[in-house]
């Protein structure tokens, strides 16, 4: 299984050149050209791309799992916290000027590597996410992202270390790196973590494409759960069951 970042099919300029690119899932050739090549090459592929809304002036940022026969599973996930920032000395964004926030945490997908949740990038720092998916029955998380430079290199490590420790599940971490357009530059370090905190692959820093790979042991996974069992000696007495 290979995953990609978000927004894989393109990083726009500005908001309008963000709409006039983005299109129905049904009608993206990006897509199609994914599922063709999955199918081809007998391989599962998570990946980020737009695609249209409801709303005229609102697209999705989604996250996407396509199966090796090049079938594109549903429900697609659409990212739930939008990345509406303003850093001194640092990144201004306002993802929401162009983006419709996701209102559904989509159920694992049973895959070769083990149940997959879906998220997308800002995810990361909202931890109740990733512990409902692991109740949810997950054994890897997902952050397909674009970290910015001065948030990544503060957070991008020791968020994706904290949430494989906390759900003690493995954390895929694909990430654009380098110069986007004249508006961003990403951070990159795309990475694998494993329940217990080790990263297992990193990519280099350099601004070529580069890729990670890490075997996906669920039996290890399965151990470390039975020898520190953090689910259940959570107080839901206290917290609750859920993590609404």
């Amino acid at each position: 299984m290979i995953f990609f970042p978000e927004a894989s099919d393109f990083t726009a300029i500005n908001n309008e050149e963000a709409l006039s690119l983005t299109a129905s899932i049904e009608n993206l050739q990006f897509i199609e050209e994914i599922k063709n090549s999955a199918q081809k090459n007998n391989i599962w592929v998570s990946i980020g791309v737009h695609e249209n809304s409801h709303l005229p002036t609102r697209i999705y940022n989604s996250h996407v799992l396509i199966t090796s026969s090049g079938t594109l599973i549903q429900p697609i996930y659409h990212k739930l916290h939008l990345f509406d920032i303003s850093i001194q000395d640092g990144p201004h964004f306002m993802e929401s000027s162009y983006v419709l926030k996701g209102e559904n945490i989509i159920d694992p997908v049973e895959t070769p590597v083990g149940k997959v949740g879906m998220m997308v990038c800002y995810d990361i720092r909202f931890p109740e996410l990733s512990l409902e998916l692991r109740k949810r029955g997950a054994d890897v998380l997902t952050y397909p992202a674009a970290f910015t430079l001065k948030t990544g290199m503060a957070h991008w490590e020791v968020l994706l270390r904290a949430r494989a420790i906390e759900t003690q599940t493995y954390v895929i971490a694909s990430a654009h790196i380098g110069k986007q357009n004249e508006n961003r530059t990403s951070f990159g370090s795309a990475m694998i973590v494993d329940p217990w905190g080790t990263i297992l692959a990193r990519c280099p820093e350099t601004t070529q494409p580069s890729f990670a790979l890490a075997e996906i042991n669920l039996d290890r996974l399965k151990n470390i759960r039975v020898g520190m069992p953090v689910l259940e000696h959570r107080r839901t007495d206290l917290f609750g069951e859920s993590s609404k």
